[in-house]
């Protein structure tokens, strides 16, 4: 806790040193001449720059110890406070950069009206990304580490930021969704709603069907090492529907906790499996055939 103090004195006195300088630079403005428009801009950006520094770290450090948020964690809250810091920075450098040229921008919106008008119409989208972003980062629905579904993409979240949300899907692709999609799109909460129970579907040809009982003992046994971390008499194989030459199965299991790292593993062994029992079946069909 000490050095977090130090530096929060340390940012205190660099904006009050700066602030004494900002005065003091008014007596030499004749003196200066040209370059006085850009030392003045120059310190207006970095009196804001240090402000909002400070307001901002005093706001977050106030709601992690409400929350009692270690800091090593962030949640959405932390997320759209920096992402409101950044867009006021942004603002300031464009701002501290008309400055150089003795440019005020009130004065330049005023002037330049149709201009910011037409500037607004297509920079519409890009605006509206940073809105939903601003939007989702305060709302509860989503954080960082959830596994969700977002229109047609699923995955775990591992940023939201001003204008798109980084998600890793399944096939540890990384994609990038833009806010204002999201905000419109249809979003599944995997993570939040708890869903523990796991269901695999597949469909199986009657030629390589033995027995419905054999089947789902094989499949039984092929997640016994996963067992300590399923709920006990939860795994089940149901035939959904049943065809002229397939059946339709469901084969269904509930963790004890959500484990999307989990499900995919024991996803990945019950597809493997159920390609051996076909290859063994085949060939005992083919065996069985050549030999009468």
């Amino acid at each position: 806790m000490r050095p977090v103090i130090i530096k929060y004195i340390l940012r205190f006195v660099l904006l009050f040193i700066l602030l004494y300088i900002k005065e003091t630079i008014l007596d030499y403005e004749t003196f200066l001449g040209k370059a006085f428009p850009i030392i003045r801009s120059s310190f207006n950006f970095l009196i804001l720059f240090v402000g909002i520094n400070i307001f901002t770290a005093l706001l977050i450090m106030i709601y992690r110890l409400r929350k009692k948020l270690a800091y090593k964690y962030t949640d959405n809250v932390i997320i759209g406070i920096n992402n409101i810091y950044y867009l006021i920075v942004t603002f300031g450098v464009i701002t501290m950069l008309f400055g150089f040229w003795g440019i005020e921008m009130g004065r330049l919106l005023t002037s330049l009206s149709i201009v910011a008008a037409a500037l607004a119409i297509i920079s519409k989208e890009f605006v509206a990304s940073i809105i939903s972003g601003i939007i989702i980062s305060f709302s509860n629905e989503i954080n960082i580490d959830d596994y969700v579904k977002i229109g047609t993409n699923k995955g775990k979240i591992l940023d939201i930021n001003l204008t798109k949300i980084i998600l890793l899907n399944e096939d540890d692709d990384i994609i990038f969704i833009p806010n204002d999609k999201v905000y419109m799109s249809d979003i599944i909460n995997y993570t939040r709603k708890d869903i523990k129970k796991v269901s695999i579907d597949f469909e199986l040809d009657l030629k390589y069907l033995t027995s419905i009982q054999s089947l789902e003992h094989t499949l039984k046994d092929n997640i016994k090492e996963f067992s300590h971390l399923i709920e006990p008499n939860t795994i089940s194989l149901k035939i959904v529907d049943i065809h002229k030459d397939y059946l339709l199965f469901k084969f269904q299991f509930k963790l004890k906790e959500v484990n999307r790292e989990l499900e995919k593993i024991i996803r990945k062994k019950t597809v493997r499996i159920i390609v051996e029992i076909i290859n063994q079946t085949k060939t005992h069909v083919e065996a069985t055939i050549k030999t009468n």
